[in-house]
C-alpha cells in the first residue's frame, strides 16, 4: 500500500515523482498513468461500494486501486491482451471483495444500463502518440487528432449515458505538437465532453516527470526552439 502518510490532494496541481508500486502497480504499460492519480479520483469522487467505470483500461490501474478501495468496477478495453494483462493484475489478496469486471469491448459503444455507474476514471489514449495494437480495428491510438476527436464525442456521449446523476467523469489527457506547433488535444477532448452535456467541475494540472531535458530531446529542444510539453490535464466533469 502507499505510504501512511498518504493524504488527498487539495489543490489543482498534481506532482507524483515516485510512481507507485504498492499491490501489482509498475510502469510497464506503456502511457499508464500513476495509482496516486487514481487513488486520489476514485477516493474523492466516489463512496464504498460505488461502481467505477474505466473503458481504456490498459495495464488495470483504476481497476487495482478499485479492489485496494472496495469499488465495483467494470473494466473495458478493445484490446484483448490489456484485458488479459488487467486480469493478471487483479489477481492478489485483498481484504476488500468487491465486484470487478473487465472485458473487450468498445469505448464507443458498451452494453451497460443508462445511469448505472457512479464514477468515470479513464485514461484514453492521446490520438496517435502511441500505437496500443498493430491492426485492431476501432482502436483509438491508431488515429489522426481530427477523427480520433471523432470518436471521443462517441466516448463522451456514451459516458454520459451510463454515468447517474451527480457523479463524475474523470478524463486524464495530454497535448501533442505537430510540425513545431502545439496541438491543444486536452482542451478539444474537454470540449467534446462539455459538448456532451457534462459540466466542468476541475481542471487539474499534472506534472510528468519523464520529460527531462538531456539527450536527444534537449538537444532538438534547443535546435528547433520547442519547450517539453511535461504536463497533463485531469478534467473532472459531473453530470
Amino acid at each position: 500500500m502507499p505510504d501512511k502518510g498518504f493524504e488527498l490532494e487539495t489543490n489543482t496541481v498534481w506532482s507524483f515523482p515516485d510512481r507507485g508500486k504498492w499491490a501489482t502497480h509498475d510502469a510497464k504499460y506503456r502511457g499508464n498513468f500513476s495509482p496516486f492519480v487514481a487513488k486520489n479520483i476514485i477516493l474523492r469522487y466516489s463512496k464504498d461500494g460505488d461502481t467505477v467505470l474505466d473503458q481504456f483500461v490498459g495495464g488495470g490501474t483504476t481497476l487495482v486501486e478499485c479492489k485496494l478501495n472496495n469499488r465495483n468496477a467494470i473494466g473495458i478495453d478493445i484490446n484483448p491482451n490489456a484485458v488479459e494483462l488487467t486480469k493478471r493484475k487483479l489477481d492478489f489478496k485483498c481484504d476488500c471483495c468487491p465486484d470487478i469486471k473487465v472485458y473487450n469491448g468498445d469505448a464507443t459503444c458498451f452494453a451497460l444500463d443508462d445511469e448505472s455507474i457512479d464514477l468515470i476514471c479513464s485514461h484514453p489514449p492521446y490520438a496517435n502518440i502511441i500505437r496500443y495494437s498493430e491492426d485492431i480495428e476501432g482502436d483509438l491510438s491508431h488515429l489522426p487528432i481530427a477523427p480520433f476527436l471523432e470518436k471521443i464525442e462517441q466516448v463522451a456521449k456514451e459516458s454520459y449515458r451510463v454515468l447517474r446523476k451527480g457523479k463524475y467523469c474523470v478524463i486524464v489527457m495530454g497535448d501533442t505538437r505537430k510540425n513545431g506547433m502545439v496541438q491543444p488535444l486536452g482542451f478539444e477532448v474537454m470540449q467534446r465532453y462539455l459538448s456532451a452535456g457534462f459540466k466542468i467541475k476541475e481542471i487539474i494540472i499534472k506534472e510528468q516527470h519523464n520529460c527531462k531535458a538531456t539527450g536527444f530531446w534537449k538537444t532538438n529542444s534547443q535546435k528547433f526552439n520547442f519547450l517539453l510539453l511535461a504536463h497533463e490535464y485531469i478534467f473532472v466533469f459531473g453530470k
